[in-house]
């Protein structure tokens, strides 16, 4: 396996059309729908990141900024910001667009922690993540921040441990 893999070797991009069996009684995408597309598109690009079978460990906060309307074409983009031992973070963004107006809007933007597993389950090593972007780098710096936001949460690492969050909160 790579000790190391650029950002953009993983990248997924899924894209559907929002069809009335996907939608509520508002008749826009139910959000349940899309978290799925977005828990399956970021479990693609931390496959294709770590060559490995993954779990999904958890999702940050997800907002539905704008509703995503029946006939609209659903755009998702995975990307890794950064891997940790076994753990890899991946940003999804989500855009709607009417191609017809032609409209096109960021929708959703989350961030989504995947574990790499070997046969029996157990996390194994995955390569290190190589930003080349300044956008991939300012994803890169911040996701320790959340990382250890997210243990802090969990309650699997104590507030004082959490070294990034410290010149956050002035702790």
């Amino acid at each position: 396996m790579p000790k190391s893999k650029k950002v953009n070797e993983s990248i997924t991009i899924m894209t559907e059309m929002v069809m009335p069996n996907d939608t509520n009684t508002l008749g826009n995408l139910m959000g349940g729908n899309l978290m799925r597309m977005m828990d399956v598109v970021g479990a693609i690009c931390a496959q294709k990141h770590s060559n490995r079978i993954v779990v999904t460990a958890s999702v940050d906060n997800v907002s539905f900024v704008n509703p995503i309307p029946l006939g609209n074409v659903v755009t998702l983009e995975a990307k890794i910001t950064r891997s940790f031992t076994s753990s890899m973070e991946v940003v999804v963004t989500v855009f709607s667009e009417n191609i017809p107006a032609g409209i096109r809007m960021n929708t959703n933007q989350a961030f989504l922690t995947f574990v790499a597993v070997d046969q029996s389950g157990r996390p194994i090593e995955v390569p290190v993540s190589v930003p080349e972007t300044p956008e991939e780098v300012n994803f890169y710096e911040g996701a320790l921040r959340r990382r250890q936001l997210r243990l802090v949460l969990a309650g699997r690492m104590k507030p004082e441990e959490a070294t990034e969050l410290k010149a956050i909160f002035g702790m």
